[in-house]
Parts: C-alpha cells; structure tokens; sequence
C-alpha cells in the first residue's frame, strides 16, 4: 500500500477543499487528524484528512493543510472550530499527535516520510503491505 501526502495550502479556500474532500469521500475517512508543532515560537497545526484506499487501488491519501493555523489551545481560531463541526458533522474524532515541523527537514518529502513514520509508529495508519 502506498501511503502519500497531497499538500493543500494554508488559506481558507484550502481549508474548504480539505472540507469538501472530506464530505464527498465519507465513507472512505480513515482519520481527522491535528498535528501540533512549534516554528520559532509559533505554535501551529496541521489539519490533516486520511481516506482509506480505493478499490482495486492501493493508494492511501492524506490530504494535508500543512501549518497554517494557530494551536487551538494556544490562540483559538475559526479554521479550527470549522474543522471541529465538520469532526461533528461526519461523527469522527479529531486525533491530535506532537510533531517535529516541517522547516526542521531539508525537502519535504523528507518530513513526509518522518510524519508517516510517526503516524504508523501510533498505529494511526497501517503497515506496508
């Protein structure tokens, strides 16, 4: 199985989209996932919407706002609490696990492979198979 990262941006209309992925594919949701990390003294997260694989496929997408929001115990934001109602609205928790960020890797695909280690290490998404 392959397990891969789809980079959306920060803004709003990314937010939507992740949103929107996130209704049109229900029945494939693997996870909502928060991931909190620190950039200077930043503190910040990343929404991030696994699907499951489809069939006969063997792709697991993780469709991923990367950084773009302020830690909602920190400073809470409306693109948080947007992501919460849609945790609501589709009756999945949202899980939440610390990470490294991303500017502490030379390429991206880099912190994308440490994250799908961190991620799999948590047993949040399955082993190669």
């Amino acid at each position: 199985m392959i397990q891969r990262f789809v980079l959306l941006g920060e803004g709003y209309n990314d937010l939507y989209e992740l949103f929107e992925i996130a209704r049109s594919n229900q029945s494939r949701i693997h996870m909502l996932l928060r991931l909190d990390t620190k950039i200077d003294s930043k503190e910040l997260s990343s929404l991030v919407v696994i699907l499951r694989p489809v069939e006969p496929g063997k792709m697991m997408p993780l469709y991923l706002c990367l950084e773009g929001i302020h830690h909602p115990t920190i400073k809470p934001s409306e693109r948080y609490r947007l992501f919460e109602k849609l945790s609501e609205e589709l009756s999945k928790p949202i899980h939440r696990l610390e990470v490294k960020s991303s500017t502490a890797f030379e390429e991206k695909e880099l912190y994308y492979q440490y994250l799908i280690g961190v991620l799999r290490m948590n047993r949040y998404l399955p082993p190669l198979q």
